[in-house]
């Protein structure tokens, strides 16, 4: 996959589950979402987000699904309790007895508590006694849930024919990339996939990584992604030969920015759609291996304006951009519930939230086919089409 726009083929999506209706007033900020989604209403959102894929030829594949059949296999299973049970919290005779007890379950139970969690009133019951157990309310969580597995972008990115597994950086969605880890190495379907960057390397997410071009990488970094984790998987890029360049472009670290796919996306081979208050400020620090020195040194060049730097490295004039709202308030408003992130089905065709009324009409205006979803509930976690989609493959650009 050399793109961000090429026919796609292949999908990884999760359907929200039990996960989320573990989401409280009280816990949902330590959970990175900004509410309580009504998870009936999102499950109907994700299962139509998911048709619109499947009626434009994409084959859809659901993280939970993989996950069951991965956890058949001894050696992963063994590989899922040791990822569920942290001893650092839960005590040495707590957690050998949830160890213990993981171990005899069937693999689709042991999926539902790698992604819902287990409170410690679930916790199987114990000979002895636990002040761990005493001292936690029993709704306290033993195993944390995930409810960011909806937002499969950013535990693991495609880039050519290889898997970067991330690094996540919010303790909330740490565990995640053990899931992933788990699938790549053990489903059927991944069996020989190679990997590029590896999870145990500095803080990048893939909703921060953009295939600009063939070999032309962009990667944001803020809040998310740190410039140790984007100057590593420059790196492991170019020893791998699958990018000559890769851009680090600085973003503003808070919420309504949380990643680069926030401020833009691409929606045709040429073509960006954009926040209008990033066109102006976005730069890019230009990494490329230096031949003179030999590929394991680095030359960094710039800061330089986003848009020139990301042109020059793609080989064209300039970056077609569109810009999201028509005044600063709406461009605001859209900005934050999603508009740039826009996921391209081929080129010139892209999956957007209905909400965003004036961005859908620019696109469409700039010739782009906009596929409108609902997302009332899956926004609630501050993530788009992008943000929930993992492709896995694409057709090259012709």
């Amino acid at each position: 996959m050399d793109s961000e726009v090429g026919p796609l083929r292949s999908v990884l999506l999760h359907r929200p589950g039990p996960e989320l209706k573990r989401l409280t007033p009280r816990n949902n900020d330590q959970l990175l979402f900004d509410s309580v989604p009504w998870v009936g209403r999102a499950q109907e959102e994700h299962d139509a987000f998911a048709e619109v894929l499947r009626g434009r030829g994409v084959e859809v594949l659901l993280l939970s699904e993989l996950l069951r059949t991965t956890l058949e296999d001894p050696r992963a299973h063994a590989a899922g309790v040791h990822a569920a049970v942290d001893s650092r919290r839960l005590g040495g005779d707590l957690a050998d007895s949830l160890r213990s007890y993981l171990s005899g379950v069937p693999a689709y139970v042991l999926a539902e508590v790698l992604m819902a969690g287990m409170t410690f009133e679930e916790l199987p019951a114990a000979e002895g006694a636990s002040l761990v157990r005493r001292m936690n309310h029993p709704h306290d969580f033993a195993v944390d849930p995930l409810p960011n597995l909806l937002f499969t972008r950013d535990s693991s990115a495609w880039i050519a024919d290889r898997v970067a597994i991330s690094s996540l950086a919010m303790p909330a969605r740490g565990r995640e990339t053990a899931l992933l880890d788990l699938v790549y190495a053990y489903h059927p379907r991944f069996l020989g996939t190679v990997r590029a960057y590896g999870a145990h390397s500095a803080p990048i997410e893939g909703g921060d990584i953009l295939l600009l071009a063939p070999g032309v990488l962009a990667v944001g970094v803020g809040e998310r992604t740190s410039a140790a984790g984007a100057e590593a998987l420059a790196r492991s890029a170019f020893a791998d030969g699958i990018a000559h360049t890769v851009l680090a472009v600085p973003i503003a670290q808070n919420r309504a920015t949380m990643h680069l796919d926030t401020v833009c996306t691409m929606v045709g081979a040429d073509a960006v759609v954009m926040y209008p208050l990033a066109r102006e400020s976005l730069v890019a620090y230009t990494l490329r291996p230096d031949e003179t020195a030999g590929k394991e040194v680095l030359r960094v060049d710039g800061p330089r304006p986003f848009l020139t730097a990301a042109a020059e490295a793609m080989g064209i004039d300039r970056l077609r951009v569109i810009d999201t709202g028509l005044d600063p308030v709406t461009a605001e408003r859209e900005q934050w519930d999603d508009g740039n992130n826009t996921l391209a089905v081929s080129p010139g065709v892209v999956v957007g939230y209905e909400r965003n009324v004036e961005t859908n009409v620019r696109l469409e205006q700039a010739g782009i086919e906009v596929l409108r979803i609902a997302g009332s509930e899956l926004g609630s976690g501050r993530g788009g089409p992008r943000c929930m989609s993992c492709p896995i493959v694409r057709e090259p650009l012709g």
